[in-house]
């Protein structure tokens, strides 16, 4: 029996919501603070939803035909959701928020069933449907990185609370390679690296550095050890250098960015420099600039027991290489030691039809009976994946 989800799009947007329900707007700021203290801003404002049948619904149905995975595994639509990038999934399966690019949160709801700092949205998953969900600065605006190296390039946040309660948070840099005379503001501030500090911002600590534009990351569940994907260095070439699958045993690690630009390949900037003596080299080198992003390990019991405990990851694709690579769900599987088994293996492909996107995978998550999202940023869209050995 197949079951038939039937997926609602609402949008939720801090910068659209009325600051307070008096005639004359506020500041923009003011929303945030009346939503801190639990109270109304006073909207009423109809949340748009994005239909979810019609020819753009039958037309990803049918590119999703073409993607091939191991025998027994399933894709389908999940929702269409415009510009789909990193996925929450709520702990009590009430409702999934998507992220963009943009100012926008999508929550998608199963009915059968900013940047430069860090926000809260307290109990998020039963307010939704409303403008005033509970929200808080854990680190204001202009906090969270110097406002002098704010860009538009490499400005992924992706954040995860970890075993001991921390917020970490990703902090890619701008640049290909940064000067050198942004090397020491870099490494103090955690730019080009991970950072970590307590559920209400204080006691911030850089986790790990040496990480060019580090994007997706989750916990090992037994070792507690983080492990995340790294985007290199373009413009060496096709093939050079790989993509990066780290694991970061413990803090004040030093993963060797911009000495190498990718693996064991030296950066031209850095060639004269001597690297540190510490430098801990990936896990898993991936392919050349076919820009990994999502990551989890899977720990539910749908899939088989082989897949219990691997790395689920997705490659978004290359946008400078002659002949595009990635759009494709990774599988690692791990030793007992919780080191990496061998390279990661292609488990859904397809998006990548000679050279021409289908779909782009951004972000991987679980949700509570053990199958698979998949967002993708191009289409468009969710994706699930199921296993029924058939």
């Amino acid at each position: 029996m197949k079951l038939q989800l039937k997926a609602t799009v609402a949008i939720l947007t801090l910068a659209a919501w009325p600051a307070a329900a008096q005639p004359a707007a506020p500041a923009p700021n003011t929303a945030l603070e009346t939503l801190g203290a639990m109270h109304q801003t006073g909207s009423t404002a109809d949340w748009p939803e994005v239909p979810q049948t019609g020819a753009k619904a039958d037309q990803v149905k049918q590119n999703l035909a073409k993607i091939k995975m191991p025998s027994g595994f399933h894709i389908a639509l999940y929702a269409l959701v415009p510009d789909a990038r990193h996925i929450a999934v709520g702990p009590q399966g009430v409702a999934t928020f998507v992220g963009t690019r943009k100012s926008k949160v999508w929550v998608v709801t199963d009915r059968s069933r900013e940047q430069n700092r860090v926000l809260e949205y307290a109990a998020a998953e039963f307010f939704y449907e409303s403008p005033d969900v509970v929200a808080g600065a854990v680190v204001a605006e202009g906090d969270l990185i110097p406002k002098s190296e704010e860009s538009y390039n490499h400005t992924a946040r992706v954040c995860r609370v970890g075993p001991d309660n921390k917020l970490y948070i990703q902090l890619g840099q701008p640049y290909n390679v940064p000067a050198k005379d942004k090397f020491d503001l870099y490494r103090k501030v955690g730019m080009g690296g991970i950072i970590r500090m307590d559920r209400d911002g204080k006691n911030r600590e850089v986790y790990a550095v040496g990480l060019r534009n580090p994007v997706g990351m989750d916990f090992h569940p037994k070792d507690k050890s983080l492990w995340t994907n790294d985007n290199q260095v373009d413009g060496m070439g096709d093939e050079q250098p790989p993509g990066e699958l780290n694991r970061i045993a413990n803090a004040g690690q030093d993963f060797g960015f911009p000495w190498y630009g990718g693996g064991r390949t030296r950066t031209v900037e850095y060639k004269a420099d001597t690297p540190p003596a510490n430098v801990v080299f990936p896990e898993v080198e991936q392919a050349a600039h076919a820009a990994d992003l999502g990551l989890i390990f899977y720990t539910g019991s749908m899939f088989p027991k082989k897949y219990q405990g691997a790395i689920f990851s997705t490659q978004h694709g290359s946008w400078n290489r002659t002949q595009p690579v990635g759009a494709r769900l990774l599988v690692t599987f791990l030793k007992e030691d919780g080191h990496a088994a061998g390279k990661s293996e292609p488990f859904a492909e397809g998006w990548n039809d000679n050279g021409y996107y289908l779909g782009r995978p951004v972000d991987v998550a679980q949700l509570p009976d053990g199958s698979l999202l998949i967002s993708d940023d191009l289409v468009g869209a969710l994706y699930r994946i199921t296993y029924d050995g058939k």
